[in-house]
This record gives structure tokens, sequence and C-alpha cells, in this order.
């Protein structure tokens, strides 16, 4: 979502009345594991999707929608079910996380299949943590299925909204859980639980705002405090790791 605000401007020698900058909205949150389809967009493993890449917390509209893109045209990738979108291979029971880049008082968080609620839980009006996990029971459901999980605000009539596809049962969905590596896998040797600035990303390691790491020949710096997990590399999830 966009808002566009009026800044005056003076310059030497010239007054320019207003000039109207567009600028995005502070940005929110999404479901990045299992990976929604704005997490496959942005982590490229769904090629060709727009807008939705760079801001894959920002699909924000009114309560009460059921659409994978919130009504806003230019995410309306995200509701296209016939691109074929990978389904992550599950259980019966699912944790779903939500990576949350703005963390807003909470109503509640809803998970739907179709027009069924299949679980909520309450945000009790407070503040939540930069990540929020939930464990579903989906054992009333098989094969593919899209579930759609809900964030409703507390204090705004918004809510932000990620579709996920899963596979339930197993039988092998189109792709694993996980992005191929592009590195070698990490040390199975266990990390310290905060790792010195300039060291290299190893998922299950805890990040504070500012730490440094190398992956890929690239360095980041951590936007958002959370423990890394398998699928959150920093050039994928650009809503927590900053190229330096």
């Amino acid at each position: 979502m966009r808002r566009r605000v009026t800044l005056p401007l003076v310059a030497t020698g010239a007054v320019l009345s207003s000039l109207a900058v567009a600028v995005p909205a502070q940005a929110h949150g999404y479901v990045s594991g299992p990976p929604s389809r704005q997490a496959l967009c942005a982590q490229n493993r769904v090629p060709d999707c727009g807008q939705i890449k760079w801001e894959p917390q920002s699909v924000e509209g009114p309560k009460g929608l059921r659409s994978c893109h919130a009504g806003i045209a230019h995410f309306a990738v995200l509701n296209d079910d016939s691109r074929g979108w990978p389904a992550t291979s599950v259980g019966s029971t699912v944790t779903f996380t939500w990576t949350n880049t703005a963390r807003h008082a909470t109503s509640n968080w809803e998970y739907f299949i179709g027009n069924t609620r299949v679980a909520v839980f309450s945000g009790g009006g407070q503040q939540p943590p930069a990540t929020v996990s939930h464990t579903v029971n989906l054992g009333a459901y098989s094969g593919r299925q899209k579930v759609l999980a809900v964030w409703n605000i507390a204090d705004t009539a918004n809510a932000f909204y990620s579709c996920v596809d899963l596979q339930i049962g197993g039988g092998g969905g189109p792709t694993p859980t996980t992005p191929p590596p592009t590195t070698p896998p990490p040390s199975p040797t266990p990390a310290p639980t905060t790792p010195a600035p300039g060291g290299t990303w190893t998922a299950g390691r805890a990040y504070q705002v500012g730490d440094q790491v190398t992956y890929g020949g690239a360095t980041y710096r951590c936007r958002q405090a959370h423990t890394a997990l398998p699928g959150w590399e920093p050039p994928h999830t650009p809503a927590l790791w900053t190229q330096v």
C-alpha cells in the first residue's frame, strides 16, 4: 500500500509551493514459514512476481477479506492460483511463523481453508515479538490445500494477509520446504547464541539489530532481531537483512 504526502520544498533563489512524493507505507508482516506466496516471490523461488518481491510484508487490507492479495491491484499475482505455486509437504499439524517488520498491537490471528476458519489465536491487544509462531491442526484435510493466514490489527480496521500452499499428509510436494542451498551447509557444531559481527550467517543463531554477517560472499546487516531458520538466508529475507 502506498500513500502520497505533500512536502514543502524551499531552494536557494526559488520557492516551490509543494512536492508530491510517493512513499511506501511502513512495513508490517507476512508468513515466512512454511513460505507463503509472497515469501516465495521474495526468495526468487517464483519468478515474475512484480512489486510484491520487494515488499512481501505489505499485503494489507480491510478486515474480513478472503483473498491472497487483500484487493491490492499490483499484488494480484498472489491471487492467481494458475501459477503453479510450490506446495510445502507437511503432516497433520503445521507451525506457521510470521515475520513482523512492524509489530502492531494485535487482535488475533486467523487461519482459513476456503471459507472455513480452522484456527484462531488471540493477540490480547498486545504488541507481538518480531516473529510469532502458531501450531495448527489440519488433520481434517489432506492433499493440496491453500491456507489463508490473517493478522488482525487491534487499533486499526485493517489486517495483513498471506496465502500458504501445502501438501497435507506428505506425498511429496513439488518443491522441498527450503530452497536448495547456494553455499555449503553450515557446520553441525553448535553455534553461540550471539554471533560476533562479521561471522558467517548460520541457521539456529540469534541475531540482534546491527549484527553483521557474511553470506555468499556478501555482507549483510540485521534489521530485525530474530533467530535464523533454514530458508531465511539474508538474500531471501530483505525484511530481516540489508546488504552492506
